[in-house]
């Protein structure tokens, strides 16, 4: 496998020199993904420390640059604008080029950016937040409470990324005042102000995506689409001025952005697993631990017709299935052969986070797993398949096209489970399909967010339905102790969370209902220039892009 990796990547590295050598062409005949488009970008991208042609010269001296590789997926569609979801992709990063009014900490806990106060009402039905009287947009004007109720009404009016269903309107009630009239109680109301960037209502039109203006630590200074962003320290930034004072962003597929750290063009890549073992002469390999996870649900009702949908798996139904397929797994065995080690076994949406449930945590037991099966009536048939009442143990388990992680995931979990005496068929399948079909097959699917609202997106029953939303299932403790965390104080809900998944006799986890099985959560690498030192990480979220900038004012060549 070394040796296959290495040729590609020589192959990659000799196209991305053939095409530096040819120029870059304009912007608008760039591709939005490929060699071609990350390596045209790179003919005018500096090394560590050096200015790009145009900028100013002065800006780097003082504390450097650094170019970054993401994938083009990470580049924001609808341009850098927080109400059509920058900010809010890729189950939420920080915004860079605007303020929020809050933060999330390394902890995942709450901190404060524009907001010096805020506070709930007693009903959960409002929340009072008082903002800095020192804060600017790059424009010169000043940043008030009017700019932030004006950016919040207009996410609830435009996001298609975020959901503000709970949000009734957001009023000024003076220039450092502002009020947050809510739908329903929403206690983790300030892990949704930690992602919404502040734009200026006197400069916003419908083009702002395209150049932004915010208060935030960077300056978006050009954007070549399909190619590149470049950041710009903020000069009257009120906060620590940052350490690195210009940020480029380069969109590349994986394999590019090998090739750009391989010809040393670039100052950070992302990469994967599969090519962590390799050696890049001067640079290092980064890990980031991650709430990425990957799992696959496991429809919990019998299978039934619900208005022309095929809903529920008479395999998957019993519990003693859910249970057994839980505890057959060998999760560290599955991060070694499909992510080279780079990851570490998940129990449930949420591990490590705050409102977390270590009670989620099981251990590896294939003996007492087939105990779980025989017992519940699941007896080996002559071709080694188990069966219980006419019903077999099979079935299939579905990813998405062209994610090899997923797919690997799918094959390693047919394998194991093949020793219990249960046959996985894998299949590969659109997301134009996949939502539906989950609702009666199991399906692998990738979360991981830096809010408790994953775990009630994903196991809360929906009143339209009666069951959760992406795979059938439903329990009224399950719901209530949801209910209740958003209508409880931030620091008191946390409890009320992990009582969701567990609370001793009722919950998510393998002693309850397990609906879905979590398998890994994947570490989030990069090859990173020697001499730079990238600041600690919080928990990444879901996505491989962003997340790894939320701190570059921090970072530092040494």
């Amino acid at each position: 496998m070394q040796k296959n990796i290495r040729r590609a990547l020589g192959a990659a590295v000799a196209a991305a020199l053939f095409v530096a050598g040819c120029g870059s062409q304009a912007p608008e005949t760039q591709t939005a993904s490929g060699t071609q488009a990350g390596t045209a970008a790179r003919t005018e991208m500096p090394s560590a420390g050096t200015s790009a042609e145009g900028s100013d010269v002065s800006i780097t001296e003082a504390g450097g640059s650094v170019v970054v590789t993401m994938p083009p997926t990470s580049e924001p569609e609808a341009g850098f604008d927080p109400a059509y979801g920058w900010g809010a992709g890729e189950h939420v990063h920080e915004p860079l080029i605007q303020s929020t009014l809050t933060v999330t900490t390394k902890d995942l806990k709450i901190g404060k950016d524009l907001a010096t106060d805020y506070q709930m009402s007693e009903d959960g039905l409002t929340w009072v937040v008082q903002i800095r009287d020192d804060v600017k947009f790059t424009d010169g004007e000043a940043l008030t409470a009017s700019d932030v109720a004006f950016t919040y009404n207009k996410v609830k009016e435009k996001s298609t990324v975020n959901d503000f269903t709970m949000l009734k309107e957001a009023v000024a009630v003076d220039d450092t005042t502002v009020e947050f009239h809510m739908e329903k109680p929403y206690s983790i109301w300030p892990y949704t102000m930690a992602i919404v960037g502040i734009v200026p209502e006197h400069a916003y039109d419908k083009s702002y995506g395209q150049r932004p203006i915010g208060s935030g630590r960077y300056i978006m200074k050009q954007w070549d689409k399909g190619q590149q962003v470049i950041f710009e320290a903020n000069p009257d930034y009120y906060g620590e001025q940052p350490k690195m004072k210009k940020v480029t962003v380069l969109f590349m597929e994986e394999e590019a952005a090998l090739a750009a750290a391989q010809a040393g063009q670039v100052d950070v890549a992302h990469t994967a697993a599969s090519y962590s073992d390799l050696t890049l002469d001067g640079y290092y390999l980064f890990s980031a631990a991650s709430v990425d996870n990957r799992g696959f649900n496991l429809p919990s009702i019998k299978k039934a017709e619900k208005d022309g949908l095929t809903i529920g798996n008479d395999f998957t139904s019993d519990i003693a299935v859910r249970r057994a397929i839980n505890i057959g797994l060998n999760r560290e065995e599955m991060i070694q052969n499909v992510l080279n080690g780079h990851g570490t076994p998940a129990y449930s949406i949420c591990d490590k986070m705050p409102w977390y449930n270590p009670d989620s945590e099981v251990s590896y037991d294939p003996q007492a797993a087939v105990k779980i099966l025989e017992e519940a009536g699941w007896s080996l048939g002559s071709d080694g398949i188990r069966e219980k009442d006419g019903v077999r143990a099979e079935m299939t388990l579905m990813f998405s096209n062209g994610d090899s992680v997923r797919q690997a995931l799918a094959e390693d979990t047919a394998n194991q489970l093949k020793e219990l005496g249960i046959s996985v068929k894998t299949e590969g399948v659109g997301w134009d399909v996949a939502y539906d079909r989950a609702q009666s097959e199991p399906l692998v699917w990738g979360w991981g967010a830096h809010t408790p609202m994953e775990l009630y997106n994903i196991y809360h029953t929906k009143a339209q339905t009666g069951l959760a939303e992406y795979s059938p299932y439903s329990n009224e403790a399950v719901d209530r102790y949801m209910d209740q965390a958003l209508e409880t104080e931030l620091s008191d809900s946390y409890e009320l969370w992990q009582k969701a998944q567990w609370d001793g006799t009722a919950g998510v986890t393998q002693e309850g209902d397990v609906p879905w099985v979590w398998l890994c959560n994947v570490d989030h690498l990069y090859f990173v220039r020697d001499g730079l030192a990238v600041a600690d990480q919080k928990i990444h979220p879901h996505g491989h892009g962003w997340s790894i900038v939320n701190n570059v004012d921090e970072w530092e060549w040494k």
